[in-house]
């Protein structure tokens, strides 16, 4: 398909999808709530059965789990899921930003200082809300460029897996923002070096901070 030619509109399944899965990455809809496709399917404007199918991607996602005399329910994970969840992103983050230090163009690298120069402007107007969803556009950027084959949509999939409340985001704390803004700049410049271990380094370092946070609040 050209880029002139106009996208497919998007299925009535796919739209249903794709709330749910925002909904639940985000944690408006809490780990476990019952998700009963018909309240679903009302609440959309669409009928039942795009709904199931929307439910049965998630489950495939193990963001939803089917139980005797229950129906879905979003999957409510503890502690050790926590903590995985992070671990992982650590690794495959910190690959992205490892592989991005070998292949980065300067436009690409102007593109990231800029999405950077942004967050800096927002918490310095104490704009907190926009920070996180920020964030999580610097670091797929960083991903996508360092392994655009498969890594990103790794990176992705790893994200989504895993619901993250917004007021859980440490970016809300002011304590946090400063020292996150500072590894967002240590990252930037070993990107720019060409410094494929320090880039890793920083980011493992600073995921597994954020999980750290996370776990104790």
């Amino acid at each position: 398909m050209s880029p002139t030619e106009p996208r497919p509109p998007m299925s009535k399944a796919d739209y249903a999808y794709t709330v749910l899965l925002e909904e639940i990455r985000s944690g408006r809809i809490p780990g476990g709530t019952a998700l009963r496709a018909g309240e679903v399917a009302k609440r959309l404007g669409v009928s039942v059965t795009p709904v199931r199918e929307a439910l049965r991607r998630l489950e495939k996602d193990r963001l939803i789990s089917y139980e005797a005399h229950h129906g879905a329910t979003v999957v409510d994970l503890g502690d050790e899921a926590l903590a995985e969840y992070y671990g992982v992103r650590a690794v495959v983050e910190g690959l992205g930003a490892r592989l991005a230090a070998g292949r980065i163009t300067p436009v690409e690298l102007a593109e990231l200082r800029e999405l950077h120069a942004a967050m800096a402007r927002d918490a310095a107007q104490g704009r907190h809300d926009r920070l996180g969803e920020q964030s999580r556009r610097f670091h797929l950027r960083i991903v996508d460029i360092g392994g655009p084959a498969f890594l990103g949509a790794h990176a992705r999939s790893v994200r989504n897996s895993f619901p993250v409340p917004a007021e859980a985001s440490l970016w809300l704390d002011e304590t946090q923002v400063k020292a996150q803004l500072e590894a967002h700049e240590g990252i930037l410049a070993a990107l720019e070096s060409g410094d494929a271990e320090t880039a890793e380094r920083i980011m493992i370092d600073h995921v597994r901070r954020a999980g750290e946070f996370r776990q104790h609040h």
